[in-house]
């Protein structure tokens, strides 16, 4: 991109995740399954522990075990040392289990009285009594993952490293693993449609890559350019001093204010790897916010882009040719979008960003492997509350190619949205009930083409001239496309080269509705395929008056709330750790986990 990169963020040392097993192949749900109505009897207690179960930052606070399992030294055994006997029983011989005799009076007279022990034997075993922890809950039997896409299958391997993998985790998808992050296939090479590059400092996604064995995809540098309709008002060259240059001579030091703000932003938001480690939860967006910036970072949520920078010596200019490009590639909106989703926006041109070799979806395929996890190829209609002996239970109701069937959980993570506009989702016996979420999406249009560009269309009449591999457009009402680029396959070799501007290649186009012969004609001279994708990709976030709950009950959690603050890779990811931490906690009682005030310093003091 045109901007300067982004200085990577400190984070925490983390602690290494468990290694990849390996998987079965995930079952389907048999009739008999469906066919069961009697709520399920309690769970028999677990032959292992819970709290040795989950791994890194996620354990329960408590004592060291060798202070735990200490006990108080017995007032007898210090007499018995000086007369000779052991303290209640004889240890073994032929008086073990016999009482004692008590002595006589004249053995009374001859032993000194006992004094009574030092405070400094008393006050230890009184703090190992207090902070005894009390037996652990064991853990869920089972719990339902709505959704395979990043979220599904991140909150999936979350809840396996916290509850341990006897936990039987149940994923419903009625259609591919990995959602948003999907692939199609040109001349029998596969191109990313949608979700096609990750932050350098998504740190849950560096992980994941790392845990599944996956690699990092080869750069294929590209020139951008910011199309107006009628004239490019910004064009990038290979000479980054010339870059400066351009970018001060048209806006002055807007690019630096941008900079520095969006750098503000992402230090502090870097702080959730880190809370997060220390096993930190939070039940409410709101309050994840405020620990990550106070209620500054709460307002950017009430608040557009443009005011912000605007408020910070950005100017006019700058914010309608940059900004509004960026934002109309990244979730086809105006800079009327709130602050913090536009940081997350900006920090992603900004800095570099990089791919899954073989496809971002890999790594959602790769996660619920690893867990182990049972996929069920069906389509949730509905949950309904139960109780089994004063505890909630969650009838989960579905649909798939065998017809209608429900199972119980004893938790149920919601991954994928659930306002009207996406999702005719039901709620049953809640009391009081769970409202209707209000808000709506934006429609999402992606067309993958192969075909020869119409380079003349931006001002190119020889198309061996023209120098860009990805262009972005103002928010003019007459231009029919957001933003357009020449993608590489998933899979590059060594050899690869970006084909030339004269030459045919794919490319994908970005819209906001379905792209027309006429529109098609007028970006390329000639094409031989179009494969479109629509849906409705990302919260309409200028409708957002207030941001939907992460606990919609007990153990019933929605974790596709988080998109209403932003919506990107790493933000699902990072919501993923969040629910499986606020579920793990909430079910361990461990309350003094979750939504504590002043985390930095406390994380300091645990550091």
């Amino acid at each position: 991109m045109l901007l300067l990169r982004l200085r990577r963020a400190r984070c925490c040392p983390r602690t290494p995740p468990p290694k990849a097993g390996e998987q079965s192949e995930a079952p389907r749900i048999p009739p008999a399954r469906r066919e069961q109505s009697p709520l399920p009897s309690p769970c028999s207690p677990c032959s292992s522990s819970p709290a040795a179960a989950p791994a890194q930052g996620s354990q329960r606070r408590g004592r060291p075990p060798s202070a735990r399992h200490q006990r108080a030294p017995c007032p007898d055994r210090a007499g018995a040392a000086a007369g000779g006997r052991a303290c209640g029983k004889d240890r073994g011989g032929a008086g073990a289990g016999r009482a004692l005799p008590l002595p006589g009076p004249a053995l009374r007279a001859a032993v000194p009285a006992m004094a009574p022990p030092p405070a400094a034997l008393l006050l230890p075993a009184l703090a190992a009594l207090l902070a005894a922890p009390a037996a652990a809950r064991a853990p869920p039997r089972s719990i339902a993952v709505v959704g395979a896409g990043l979220g599904g299958s991140a909150v999936a391997y979350f809840l396996q490293q916290h509850f341990g993998p006897q936990v039987q985790l149940d994923v419903y998808e009625p259609a591919g693993v990995g959602g948003r992050l999907a692939t199609v296939t040109v001349n029998k090479q596969q191109y990313e449609s949608r979700g096609a590059s990750i932050h350098a400092l998504s740190l849950h996604m560096l992980d994941f890559v790392k845990i599944l064995g996956l690699k990092h995809r080869r750069e294929v540098a590209g020139k951008s350019a910011i199309f107006s309709g009628e004239h490019f008002v910004l064009e990038e060259t290979d000479w980054y001093l010339l870059n400066l240059f351009r970018l001060w001579w048209h806006y002055g030091i807007s690019f630096l204010r941008l900079q520095m703000w969006v750098e503000e932003v992402m230090e502090k938001f870097m702080r959730i790897y880190k809370y997060q480690a220390h096993g930190y939860a939070f039940s409410s967006l709101e309050e994840m916010l405020r620990s990550l910036g106070g209620d500054a970072f709460v307002n950017m949520t009430q608040r557009s882009v443009a005011e912000s920078l605007l408020e910070v010596g950005v100017t006019q200019r700058f914010v309608d040719d940059v900004v509004a490009a960026v934002l109309r590639s990244s979730y086809g909106q105006s800079v009327l979008v709130p602050a913090f989703a536009g940081a997350m926006s900006l920090a992603g041109a900004q800095g570099s960003t990089w791919a899954v070799e073989g496809g971002n979806k890999l790594v959602c395929s790769g996660l619920l492997k690893l867990t182990k996890a049972n996929v069920i190829p069906a389509r949730v209609t509905g949950v309904s509350l139960h109780s089994s002996e004063g505890r909630a239970l969650y009838q989960v109701h579905y649909e798939g190619g065998e017809g209608h069937g429900s199972a119980f959980y004893d938790m149920v993570v919601v991954t994928t949205p659930l306002h009207p506009s996406r999702s005719n989702f039901t709620f049953e016996n809640f009391e009081p009930p769970i409202a209707d979420f209000p808000g709506a999406f934006q429609p999402s249009v992606t067309s993958v083409v192969h075909g020869y560009l119409n380079s003349s269309y931006f001002g190119f009449p020889d198309p061996k001239l023209f120098p860009f591999a990805s262009i972005l457009t103002t928010d003019t009402p007459d231009l029919f496309f957001n933003a357009m680029d020449n993608i590489c396959p998933v899979n590059i070799s060594a050899a690869f080269r970006r084909k030339q501007p004269q030459e045919a290649a794919v490319w994908r186009v970005l819209s906001q509705q379905p792209l027309d012969k006429q529109q098609l004609k007028t970006l390329f001279r000639s094409y031989y395929s179009v494969q479109v994708t629509e849906w409705p990709a990302y919260p309409r976030y200028d409708a957002a008056k207030s941001l939907p709950p992460i606990m919609l009950h007990e153990n019933l959690f929605y974790l596709s709330s988080v998109e209403w603050v932003a919506s990107s890779m790493e933000m699902i990811a990072v919501a993923a750790k969040n629910v499986a931490l606020l579920a793990y906690n909430r079910w361990h009682q461990d309350l003094d986990k979750i939504d504590q005030k002043d985390l930095m310093h406390k994380v300091k003091t645990e550091l």
